[in-house]
Order: C-alpha cells, then sequence, then structure tokens
C-alpha cells in the first residue's frame, strides 16, 4: 500500500516536472489582496506590455499639472488584485507636466535673439521681454545672464511646465528648501 501512494505522488506531482510542465498553478489558488498595498518587488511597474512615453512630450502619456501620472503595473504570479480581478492595477508615478515649451527652442532663442527679448516672449514673460527689446538685451548683460538661466533650466516657462526635452535629455532636478524640509546637524552624525 505504501509503494503505491509514493508511486501515484510521483506520477501526479513530480512527473509534470520532469516534463518541464507548470502544474502547481492548479493546486495553489492565487491570492486575492489589495494591490495599493504591495511592497517593491511584488510588482512590475510599468506594465511592459504597453507603451509608456509620449512622443511628443517625452513623459509618459497622462502627466497632469500635479506632476502625476496614472500608470498600468502588474503583479507577481499569484497575487490577483482586489479592485480589477486579475494581476493588473493602476500606480501613480511621478513626472514633469510640460506644455510644449522646448529646451533646445528656448536655449538657442536666448543665443541669438536674447538682446530682442524673443526668448522672453516664447517663455510667456512679455514684460521683460519688452524690456530686453527695448534696451538691447540690457545692452547684451541681460542675454548673457538669460543664456545661463536657461542653459541651467533656473527660468523655465510661465505657467510652471517643464521643458520638452529627450526623455533621456539633459535634465536638471533643482533642489529646494523650505519649511517642512528635514535639515540634519551634521555635528550629531
Amino acid at each position: 500500500m505504501f509503494k503505491i501512494l509514493i508511486s501515484l505522488i510521483f506520477i501526479f506531482c513530480l512527473f509534470p516536472l520532469l516534463n518541464g510542465e507548470d502544474k502547481f498553478d492548479i493546486l495553489i489558488p492565487p491570492k486575492l489582496i489589495d494591490c495599493s498595498s504591495l511592497r517593491m518587488g511584488q510588482y512590475l511597474c510599468p506594465d511592459p506590455s504597453y507603451d509608456l512615453i509620449d512622443p511628443k512630450t517625452q513623459q509618459i502619456y497622462g502627466c497632469s499639472k500635479d506632476n502625476k501620472a496614472k500608470v498600468r503595473c502588474i503583479a507577481v504570479e499569484g497575487l490577483v488584485c482586489q479592485e480589477s480581478q486579475n494581476r493588473t492595477f493602476f500606480r501613480e508615478m511621478p513626472c514633469k507636466w510640460t506644455n510644449g515649451y522646448s529646451f533646445e527652442t528656448s536655449l538657442l532663442l536666448s543665443i541669438f535673439l536674447g538682446m530682442f527679448g524673443i526668448d522672453r516672449f516664447y517663455l510667456g514673460y512679455p514684460a521683460m521681454g519688452l524690456a530686453k527689446f527695448c534696451t538691447l538685451g540690457f545692452m547684451f548683460v541681460g542675454q548673457f545672464v538669460d543664456i545661463i538661466l536657461i542653459s541651467t533650466q533656473v527660468l523655465g516657462p510661465a505657467d510652471g511646465s517643464a521643458y520638452v526635452m529627450p526623455y533621456y535629455g539633459p535634465k536638471l532636478e533643482i533642489l529646494k528648501s523650505d519649511n517642512f524640509t528635514l535639515k540634519l546637524n551634521l555635528d550629531n552624525l
């Protein structure tokens, strides 16, 4: 009787592994969970089966003014989301909202036509553009300052959007500090 039991276990459980088939999915039911509480490593975000980057803006599709976009993610094998009843779910990712202002265009306008204030008109600063136009770029000093400000991406579009530039382009992350920024004393470290 014991030999028959061992041979049945071998036939039904171990034999599919020898054939390269994975029959254990039938034995272990998927776990139904809330996918918004998944930890890193339990999901793949974004789902690689669809296009993520908008070729027009070089940012994630659906990027909003609050610099967040919802992207489709996929949970690991064996997990099923309560919301969708399958492995896919949506999660917010950071992005940079753009409104069509090109970094290359604004930099070239600043270099070649900055003394006439065309770069400031392009970025949405008409008063500053008119002042630069009337004073010939503040005697070319304002043009030089604007070239530096635009190339370091300190001066951006007036509507608060980011520049359109290649996804892996020369982007700078400007770090800002305010009253809510945690500051550590180096003496205590």
